[in-house]
């Protein structure tokens, strides 16, 4: 196992009617921002839960943060941050909100030209304004650690940032809100923790056991509940797991002590900058061709994945690890998402070409667990998911 730090500091408070626990985290003199995305939170309760829990709270109000957060957007809530001496951000939403919320967070104390040098130059925050979230749609995890993704429209980019500074004080996980998501962003919430965990352990072994045994179990429990998670039906109970596996998929604990990948991710980014295609499903796209051309460098891990997850036990080593990726293709499929590129867009032509100069351009030129994967080699894995 590797050496590693953890330390994790953002309150949980998890359960049935805990978005009224907000006035025991947010100080009465705060001055609040709160941001939310299209306006569903209005329709379907939550919104009203929120503004009764801060009734004695001075409350300035963002909406509109959309599903990829869009720099420009956010530049419009970091005017108001300052004009109104915001003190403290509250986010009610799911990912994109979050993280929209944490870049807002680093940008409201950065002192540099223009914020978006903290995305393009990889700045760290290690102190941001204080926020806290509800979360209203499992699947980022981003409710639970330092990480956020920014889109800039008008360049087609799609950047990560982070830094210690930028974990929520709390967050509120109430798995009732998950009775109100529609069933294709539950498919995209499955999907998207799903690949988290797969961009932390299909890499190759450091004999941490236990780690091995956190990722497996969070992939074993996604693929019971999902059949409960997508029924018309609401059910409490898969739901909870649901929200859980989410957060833990993506709170840091799993990835302590072992490689992790994360280029799925890295090409699926640049297939939402350039088409809006929804995240979880960029990621799907991306999966199998990427084990399919690092076979032999992840062959032993898929095959412990096959085993271990999906009970694949025929077969030699090589067998069971194709086995494991055609499962996760199906996997994928039983959610409803499609899983190339040409199921998306026609126009994928030039795709790969595309991707692989942003990353030249970028210096990205060893991606993966092993900082083997060039730009050249992403053009041709890019290729085998059309």
């Amino acid at each position: 196992m590797n050496n590693f730090e953890f330390k994790n500091p953002t309150k949980i408070i998890f359960g049935k009617d805990t978005i009224k626990k907000l006035n025991e985290e947010i100080s009465a003199d705060a001055k609040v921002l709160l941001l939310y995305g299209g306006g569903s939170i209005k329709k379907n309760g939550i919104y009203d839960q929120v503004k009764t829990a801060l009734a004695n709270v001075d409350v300035t109000e963002f909406g509109g943060i959309p599903a990829n957060p869009e720099y420009a957007i956010l530049m419009e809530a970091l005017k108001i941050i300052k004009d109104k001496k915001i003190t403290y951000l509250l986010a009610v939403g799911g990912g994109s909100v979050i993280d929209g919320t944490k870049f807002l967070s680093a940008a409201a104390v950065y002192n540099g030209d223009t914020p978006w040098e903290i995305l393009a130059k990889n700045i760290r925050t290690k102190k941001g304004m204080p926020f806290g979230t509800v979360l209203t749609l499992p699947a980022t995890g981003s409710e639970m650690n330092s990480g956020a993704v920014i889109t800039r429209k008008e360049t087609k980019e799609k950047l990560a940032m982070g830094g210690p500074g930028l974990f929520p004080q709390f967050s509120i996980l109430d798995p009732e809100v998950v009775k109100s998501i529609p069933q294709r962003q539950l498919a995209n919430g499955l999907a998207d923790a799903f690949t988290h965990v797969l961009e932390q352990y299909i890499t190759y072994s450091v004999d941490a056991k236990l780690q091995d045994r956190f990722a497996e179990s969070i992939l074993q429990t996604l693929i019971e509940i999902a059949p409960d998670v997508l029924k018309d039906v609401f059910d409490y109970k898969a739901a909870s797991n649901f929200m859980w596996s989410c957060t833990m998929a993506l709170n840091g604990l799993i990835q302590k002590g072992v490689p992790t990948d994360w280029a799925i991710h890295a090409m699926g980014h640049e297939l939402t900058a350039l088409y809006g295609i929804d995240h979880a499903r960029t990621l799907a796209i991306i999966t199998k061709s990427h084990y399919k051309y690092n076979f032999e460098a992840k062959k032993e891990k898929l095959a412990q994945y096959g085993e271990r997850v999906w009970n694949i036990t025929d077969g030699s080593v090589t067998d069971k690890a194709y086995a494991a990726i055609e499962k996760t293709t199906a996997f994928f499929k039983s959610l409803g998402i499609d899983t190339k590129l040409s199921d998306y867009t026609k126009d994928y032509e030039g795709t790969a070409e595309e991707i692989a100069k942003r990353f030249t351009n970028r210096h990205w030129l060893g991606l993966g667990e092993h900082q083997s994967l060039s730009p050249e080699k992403v053009e041709e894995i890019v290729k085998m998911a059309y």
